[in-house]
């Protein structure tokens, strides 16, 4: 129950699960489990609180649910992210530029480039992609008519906007990622 499992107690019968319920096994090993304590300290290092506690939690529901032989590995998680410089900090909400990339949200932003020549711009928001110390948002470009990246330190407001997009295939992050040829993330 406290891993949101719904769990029925009746008098004679016992405890049931509810057939619509499918808990899926948790087979990691060691290495596995290393590769995600990592990937949370990266998390915690490099991005927002709201997005570091998510991470936190999903490394707690994960530990809640380990079979007893794998608890201990959790203790030996010896590979951590430390920074090897400052972040470049940024000024608007890493978790609101996620969200609107999920629900295809258009975004307006203000930017400052590398010339320090500020425009105002009107995004499909598609990913973000970390180049220690620097997060690129990549976008599609209602001004350029094109794909252009973003760095987060250089926006200097971002504004959310009610309008959303389709995923159109010339649009899209696939067709970004084919136009930038070597990118297979």
């Amino acid at each position: 129950m406290d891993s949101n499992v719904p769990v029925m107690g009746e008098a004679g019968v016992g405890y049931l699960i509810d057939k619509q319920y499918y808990l899926p096994p948790i087979t990691f090993d060691a290495d596995e489990l290393e590769a995600i304590g990592l990937g949370i300290s990266m998390v915690r290092q490099w991005t927002d609180d709201k997005f570091a506690n998510k991470a936190e939690s999903a490394f707690e529901k994960i530990q809640a649910v380990l079979p007893s032989a794998l608890q201990g590995e959790l203790q030996q998680i010896t590979t951590y992210a430390m920074p090897t410089m400052p972040p470049v900090p940024w000024t608007i909400s890493f978790s609101d530029v996620r969200e609107c990339i999920r629900a295809h949200r258009k975004i307006r932003i203000k930017y400052s480039d590398e010339n320090k020549q500020n425009t105002t711009r009107t995004l499909r928001p598609l990913a973000l992609f970390f180049f220690n110390p620097v997060w690129l948002l990549a976008s599609w470009c209602e001004k350029r008519d094109d794909f252009r990246n973003f760095r987060l330190d250089r926006i200097q407001s971002l504004s959310l906007s009610e309008e959303t997009f389709e995923d159109d295939e010339s649009k899209n992050l696939a067709a970004y990622m084919a136009k930038d040829g070597d990118c297979n993330i």
